[in-house]
């Protein structure tokens, strides 16, 4: 069968991306649950972070995944809501929600870890022919922080 977005080349990569990561996201989550896992594929970004800085707020976290911030908060509240995050406020600042894993989520992280080391390595698999593709799409992300599609498209219309 023919593939319109691969024919279209560069006019489709956008949506051959979404498409890709939403594969991965739905055949992740159909793994998390025939193991047995009570977690979402994205979730495990923000166990990472809470385990290395043991507590940190919505914001730092939206900042340091660069996501947006009503994404985090869903996700967050996700977490919260099957046990796996707990929130205190900040004794410096009462304004200030602080983000740490919860005793559930410190047990379960070992279990966590194994499958999602095997899941590194099934990537690593499927990138196994692009041995560049990591610093390829650093490079493309570098260069959309330096100067934005909206910015770069506008150009190419002689627009900016």
């Amino acid at each position: 069968m023919n593939d319109f977005l691969s024919e279209i080349e560069f006019a489709g990569l956008n949506s051959r991306i979404k498409r890709l990561s939403d594969e991965i996201l739905y055949s992740t989550r159909d793994y998390y649950k025939t193991m047995g896992l009570d977690i979402e594929p994205n979730w495990h970004l923000i166990f990472l972070l809470l385990e290395k800085y043991e507590s940190m707020t919505i914001t730092d976290i939206s900042q340091e995944l660069r996501m947006s911030h009503p994404a985090c908060v869903k996700i967050i509240n996700k977490m919260k809501k099957k046990g796996y995050v707990n929130s205190r406020t900040d004794d410096n600042d009462l304004r200030k929600q602080l983000l740490e894993l919860s005793e559930k989520s410190l047990e379960q992280l070992p279990v966590f870890r194994e499958h999602w080391n095997a899941g590194a390595k099934t990537t690593k698999d499927l990138m196994e022919n692009s041995p560049h593709f990591i610093e390829e799409l650093k490079e493309i992300e570098l260069r959309i922080s330096e100067k934005s599609y909206k910015e770069r498209t506008l150009k190419h219309l002689n627009l900016k």
